[in-house]
């Protein structure tokens, strides 16, 4: 199985701010097609070892054959790899406290997810309304959209979307139901909150969002992974976080900075990092990554 191409984003300033060194440990949170991985390995050496986390066993498989390649290119120089098919929230259950030399996450939807009808992640293409990151999961998009009640499912779309028309939209779902497809649920939104004149994104793009982050539960994930970079890290050891959209960003901005005023981390990114315009015009993706960094003390 070959690995499509893939362009891992704000990968020069994960890797500045990981400052991987020959025989170092680093834990890649969000393998997705191994991207960041492969570089990361290349900076490891034989004596290195990068431990890589994905729930997604189809982006793992390709990864995996990604690194087949790579181990042919490198021979003797590549690291010892481990991949572990589980959710980072459960890294601590894997990883030895205070081991690691750096601990990456990019916590994005990853292009091979947005881009196969299938998975049910987007709706520029009709597909079931699935949104699982591990399809061993049981819950699903179509079943939230089916089954929540009309208050749940604005809240829901309020909080998780920031979503402003989320009662109308929510309406609007419960007198559609059943709902089973991408395309119908995008219809059933852009009729009752079709784009205002100047919008950048499609009406159903925070509805969607809310749905897959309520099904993958990727908030309370952070969370966990939050709670345990900082003893899993070694003192020095770094945590490079990428974001996609403000809740995400808020959560990783204020566990640093509690961490900080704690003594454990000091935050080496004042601001959050953007993609160069450049990156930003190959790779659309990347206009709404951040970036941010810290030092275990």
């Amino acid at each position: 199985m070959a690995a499509p191409q893939h362009v891992p984003v704000l990968l020069e300033e994960s890797l500045e701010f990981l400052d991987v060194r020959p025989g170092g440990v680093v834990l890649d949170a969000t393998l997705g097609l191994g991207g960041h991985s492969a570089e990361i390995a290349r900076r490891l050496g034989p004596e290195g070892r990068l431990i890589a986390f994905d729930r997604d066993e189809q982006a793992m498989a390709l990864a995996k054959a990604r690194f087949a390649v790579l181990a042919e290119e490198l021979g003797s120089r590549m690291p010892a790899v481990e991949f572990v098919p589980r959710p980072f929230s459960e890294a601590k259950d894997v990883v030895e406290p205070g081991t690691l030399d750096g601990l990456l996450a990019d916590f994005g939807v990853s292009s091979l997810q947005l881009d196969e009808a299938q998975r049910g992640f987007s709706f520029r293409a009709e597909g079931p309304l699935d949104m699982r990151m591990d399809p061993r999961s049981e819950l699903t998009a179509q079943q939230v959209v089916n089954q929540a009640d009309e208050e749940d499912l604005a809240n829901l779309i309020y909080e998780f979307g920031e979503e402003r028309r989320s009662r109308r939209i929510a309406r609007a779902i419960v007198r559609a139901r059943p709902i089973d497809t991408t395309a119908e649920l995008a219809r059933v939104i852009s009729a009752v909150a079709p784009a205002m004149k100047g919008d950048k994104l499609h009406p159903a793009t925070l509805t969607f969002q809310a749905l897959r982050i309520r099904v993958n539960d990727e908030l309370g994930e952070i969370q966990s992974l939050l709670k345990s970079a900082e003893s899993l890290l070694k003192p020095n050891g770094r945590v490079v976080l990428i974001s996609f959209h403000s809740l995400e960003d808020r959560l990783v901005k204020d566990s640093f900075r509690e961490a900080a005023k704690r003594g454990v981390l000091e935050i080496l990114t004042k601001k959050p990092i953007f993609a160069k315009e450049q990156e930003a015009l190959r790779n659309p993706r990347a206009r709404s990554a951040k970036l941010r960094a810290a030092q275990k003390v």
